[in-house]
This record gives structure tokens, C-alpha cells and sequence, in this order.
């Protein structure tokens, strides 16, 4: 996985979990100090949409494998921004409306104890998904160390077996040097043999011409 993509995650997933603290806060406060609160929401939505255009950008430059993964994990990402940003529009209709904001405080107990669960439930999911990245960093950690040492023994294993070609090399180097000398032996061999053949041919020759005229003086005689 993607270190840039993880980091990106880890920043949205802390700040989805403080802007959820904070719709939550908001919804329990009246006149500007919400007003203040909202505008805070709305800072912090933009800070996450931006980090949503980073994951995606950086998703889509991955591999088909781990793009469809990421991109599967970012749609998560989108609705659950998306319900913040629900729940703010919620919460500023509210301010624009008198009466349902009356009416809010009239049936204000159960309204803020269901805004509470929701909000803590998206907590509750922030708090998981930061659970979920760390675990994820530790194990591409752990994988990252792992292939580390798998490439240092292949590369190990890749130098010994250099050396066994290079001695290998230099063994058959020899071996050819070797060759060529015992052909240039058997040549000169082969060239002497060739010349004590023609020497012992005259030798012979010359033995029978002074046999035959050995014998024509005897017999002239």
C-alpha cells in the first residue's frame, strides 16, 4: 500500500473524528457561539475535501490491484463526509428558523440524546478506522521488512552465484588455453613426423639405388 495514500488516510480519519466532536458540541450551543462553531465545521470540511481530491489522485496513479482496493476505501470516505456535511446543514437550518428551533427546545432532550449516539457512533467509526490504519502501517512495515530481507538474500544468493560463473569462466579459460597448446604440440608432432618420413624415404631409396648398383657391378663383373 501506498505510504503517501495511508498518510493522507490518517490525517482525514483525525480530523473526521475531531469535526464529528465538534457537530456534536455544536449542536448543544445557541447564538454566535455556534455561529463560530460552524464556521470551524466548515473550515475543517474544506481541509477534508481536500484531503479526499489527495487520496484520490493518489489512488488512481497506483496499480489496477491496489487502486480498486483504495478507491473501494474511499467511497467509505466520501459518505461519511458527506453525512457530516448533513449534519451540518442541519444544524445551520436550525439557527434560520425560529420555530423549529422551538420546537427544538421543546422536544430538545430526545433530539440532542439522538444527535449524541449519532455523533458518537461516527466517533466511534473514526476511532476504528484510525484503529484499523495503524494496524495497517504496522503490518506494511512489517511486510517492507520482510522483502527487505528476502531481496538481501537473493542478492546473497545472486553474488554467489557470480563468483561460481566467474570461477567457472576463468576454469574454462584455462581449459582452452590448455587445448591450444596441445594443438600446437600435436601440429609440430604431426610436421616431425612428416619430415622423418620423407628422410626415411631417401634413406631407403638411397639404400636400394646403391644395392642395385652394388649388385650391376658384381654381375658386369
Amino acid at each position: 500500500m501506498s505510504q503517501v495514500f495511508e498518510g493522507y488516510e490518517r490525517q482525514y480519519c483525525e480530523l473526521s473524528a475531531n469535526l464529528s466532536r465538534k457537530c456534536t458540541a455544536a449542536s448543544l450551543l445557541n447564538g454566535e457561539q455556534k455561529k463560530q462553531k460552524v464556521s470551524e465545521i466548515k473550515a475543517g470540511l474544506d481541509d477534508a475535501d481536500a484531503l479526499i481530491r489527495k487520496m484520490d489522485l493518489e489512488a488512481r496513479s497506483l496499480q489496477p490491484s491496489v487502486k480498486a482496493m483504495l478507491l473501494a476505501k474511499l467511497r467509505e470516505y466520501k459518505t461519511d463526509l458527506n453525512n457530516v456535511k448533513n449534519e451540518v446543514k442541519r444544524i445551520t437550518s436550525a439557527n434560520t428558523n425560529q420555530a423549529a428551533r422551538d420546537n427544538l427546545l421543546e422536544s430538545g432532550m430526545a433530539d440532542t440524546m439522538t444527535v449524541s449516539a449519532d455523533q458518537k457512533t461516527r466517533l466511534l467509526m473514526s476511532t476504528g478506522r484510525l484503529n484499523q490504519s495503524g494496524d495497517r502501517i504496522k503490518e506494511s512495515r512489517r511486510t517492507m521488512l520482510e522483502t527487505e530481507e528476502l531481496g538481501v538474500s537473493i542478492l546473497q544468493d545472486l553474488h554467489q552465484q557470480r563468483q561460481s560463473l566467474l570461477h567457472a569462466h576463468n576454469t574454462l579459460h584455462g581449459v582452452d588455453d590448455n587445448i591450444s597448446k596441445s594443438k600446437k604440440i600435436l601440429t609440430a608432432m604431426s610436421r616431425r613426423m612428416s619430415r622423418n618420413k620423407w628422410i626415411i624415404g631417401s634413406v631407403i631409396a638411397a639404400l636400394v639405388l646403391a644395392i642395385i648398383l652394388i649388385l650391376y657391378f658384381k654381375l658386369a663383373h
